[in-house]
């Protein structure tokens, strides 16, 4: 597998272990950071990367700059000459995994907008061990964050002090992941990716106004589905208690892309195996993100 070697700062590339931001920056002191992962999907007949869906990825980047009101917000043509160089300069011979963080690196009170700087880094990741398995979830006792709160439809540092609460606790309580909950009680997300289930033949997911990460993964998955059965997902509260209904699962996330869910509370989902909607959708998922099909181009941008 290959190896990071270079990493980006404020536009220049160095190597990638010099890297470094002030301890006592906003970034760090208050976690006034905001990121995206993204993937870049190798094509060796082709010689080519392909980061996928990079102008969505970007956006939500801006709104999340904007809401934290950032006096600095990063175009999208700059960024993506930033990550082609960064991608260049790795020369990596397999697909890669992008973390870009945009963070307020000055020192200052808690009030301070700038300046503004960020941080890009090139690396490979290997495929999750649960990708073929499936995982187990359980319910997690601590609450996904509300709106009014600490806004999850943003990809805020600070909002993931809750995701690693949770993923601990999962570990501690002997599971592969978990399920958090709305403060109303309703199904919401898995710490690090949305939750998909079929129940009566139907593919559910969570609605965005149930506290959730707007995934760019997410709404990929909808317009696959929506193109593949002629049929709309169903976006709407989940109860808990929906779950144990449930004949299928699955989360995902560009990390990790598609990842079947085989039990929930210690409870199998379905036959407790890949069900045939994930394979589908999954199938239907590294196709596109590879370009082996020619559908949405628009979603492929060559590096």
């Amino acid at each position: 597998m290959w190896q990071a070697r270079t990493i980006m700062v404020n536009g220049e590339l160095m190597p990638f272990a010099q890297a470094s931001v002030h301890p006592l920056s906003l970034g760090m002191a208050y976690a006034t950071t905001v990121f995206e992962g993204l993937r870049a999907y190798h094509h060796p007949g082709r010689g080519e990367f392909a980061i996928f869906r990079l102008a969505e990825h970007m956006r939500r980047l801006q709104v999340g700059m904007k809401l934290m009101r950032f006096d600095r917000i990063y175009e999208t043509d700059y960024m993506r000459d930033c990550l082609a160089r960064l991608i260049r300069a790795n020369a990596p011979d397999d697909d890669v995994y992008i973390r870009l963080l945009a963070y307020i690196e000055g020192i200052g009170l808690m009030a301070t907008t700038g300046p503004v700087g960020f941080t890009a880094a090139a690396m490979p990741r290997e495929k999750p061990k649960f990708a073929d398995t499936g995982m187990s979830l359980g319910v997690s006792s601590w609450n996904r964050l509300s709106d009014n709160a600490s806004p999850p439809r943003i990809k805020s540092t600070a909002n993931y002090h809750n995701a690693r609460l949770t993923q601990l606790q999962a570990r501690a309580d002997g599971y592969d992941g978990a399920l958090m909950l709305t403060p109303q009680g309703r199904v919401s997300e898995a710490p690090i990716a949305c939750f998909f289930m079929v129940r009566d033949g139907r593919l559910l997911t969570p609605s965005v106004t149930s506290n959730i990460l707007e995934s760019i993964t997410r709404d990929t998955i909808l317009t696959l589905y929506r193109e593949a059965t002629g049929r709309a997902c169903e976006e709407r509260e989940i109860d808990r208690s929906e779950l144990y209904f449930a004949e299928e699962a699955f989360v995902c996330g560009t990390g990790q892309e598609i990842l079947p869910v085989t039990s929930i509370d210690k409870l199998p989902v379905g036959d407790g195996k890949v069900g045939p909607v994930t394979a589908m959708l999954r199938q239907r998922y590294f196709d596109v993100v590879r370009g082996n099909v020619p559908d949405h181009p628009e979603w492929r941008t060559v590096v």
